[in-house]
């Protein structure tokens, strides 16, 4: 919510459960753990809470660690990995790779070199191997999910013929790992895969994808399409 709670709503009776109360800005972004039996919350105080959901308590707060000379505002967002354990964490600033059960980090990426831009929304593809994350300077990276290592760069000439629009969302198709949907400032929507010679994304040492590497499959200037529409 706005005002930094988190509502546990029951729908079957129509009311909420609890209200938890442990960030000091709004919050950003939400990830349950069935494994971990814990609710984890993001938000633009770049803080992350973990919540038992069997009580409702608040197990421990963790402060996300800010490259030097970066600011701490912009939302922060959370994704757990399909063994709902390890725990993506995504601000503009970073892409972080945590152990839940212990609130430790184990990976970093940041912004460097050929991507250097803020990062505007990253995802796990669907069998949690890649990491997709686009940027506001248009470019799209594909990494591996184990360590963040950059695989390949999707160019923003490879899927839109705009120099003023970026993306600011992405969503991985959930049967083709390769496959992913992306939401512009335009208002368009960008349904991007491989080129039929590659099958996949990147290979050691990374590489570029551009015009010719990349390929885009569909798109939509409109947003009243199905999600079938959208993903082929």
């Amino acid at each position: 919510m706005e005002d930094s709670t988190i509502h546990i709503y029951n729908v079957r009776v129509d009311e909420v459960k609890s209200k938890l109360k442990g960030h000091q800005k709004r919050v950003t972004g939400l990830a349950f753990s069935t494994n971990l039996n814990i609710l984890v919350s993001s938000g633009a105080d770049a803080q992350l809470c973990i919540w038992s959901i069997d009580t409702w308590e608040k197990r421990k707060s963790v402060a996300i660690q800010i490259p030097t000379g970066k600011s701490p505002t912009g939302d922060t967002r959370v994704q757990f990995h399909s063994n709902q354990t390890r725990l993506l964490v995504v601000h503009e600033t970073q892409l972080a790779i945590y152990d839940a059960a212990k609130m430790e980090r184990i990976h970093q990426w940041v912004p460097q070199d050929a991507i250097s831009a803020p990062i505007s929304y990253a995802a796990y593809s669907c069998n949690s191997q890649l990491i997709y994350a686009t940027f506001s300077d248009g470019n799209i990276g594909v990494f591996d999910a184990d360590n963040l290592r950059l695989r390949c760069r999707i160019a923003p000439s490879a899927y839109n013929g705009s120099q003023t629009a970026h993306p600011l969302v992405v969503a991985t198709h959930p049967l083709d790992p390769n496959q992913l949907a992306v939401g512009l400032t335009d208002g368009s929507v960008k349904v991007i895969e491989p080129a039929e010679s590659e099958k996949k994304w990147g290979t050691s040492p990374p590489v570029d994808n551009g015009v010719i590497n990349g390929r885009t499959t569909s798109s939509s200037t409109t947003s009243n399409h199905t999600p079938d529409q959208l993903q082929r």
